[in-house]
């Protein structure tokens, strides 16, 4: 059974042909309120850990994205995880969902894009999650 959630969400606009980030915004759940992320000096380190895992995986998804010819004008991103007592991840869910500016997807571009989101170097460097998956959609 999972003793701890965490949950945080980023709306991203982009410019260029390598979707460079135009406009970043995070979240995270706090007693079931979504509030602005701060990484400031008093952010709890588990924070820190669940954001560096969102913030690798969105740049492997836009980078991927720009050098299969998918530019992007904007995208949502979340992730959730949730920990056993020993703070042990049992769950991990990201999901990025795209607006295209230009270039059309194919299922093979969106089975690329996870694929190296997944090789991004904090993913590697996780330990075995019983259940792990990330995802995308673009439109």
């Amino acid at each position: 059974m999972s003793e701890r959630n965490f949950n945080m969400r980023l709306k991203c606009r982009y410019e260029g042909n390598a979707n460079d980030i135009a406009g970043l915004e995070v979240e995270h759940k706090v007693d079931n309120e979504w509030q602005l992320l701060d990484l400031g000096l008093a952010a709890p380190g588990f924070d820190i850990f669940v954001y560096s895992i969102l913030t690798c995986q969105h740049l492997f998804f836009r980078l991927t994205c720009a050098r299969r010819g998918l530019l992007l004008n904007s995208a949502e991103g979340s992730i959730s995880i949730a920990t056993d007592k020993d703070w042990h991840m049992e769950t991990l869910r990201v999901h990025f969902s795209g607006r295209l500016g230009s270039g059309e997807s194919t299922p093979g571009d969106i089975d690329v894009i996870v694929s190296q989101m997944k090789q991004c170097p904090v993913s590697r460097n996780l330990g075995d999650i019983p259940h792990a998956e990330s995802t995308v959609s673009l439109n």
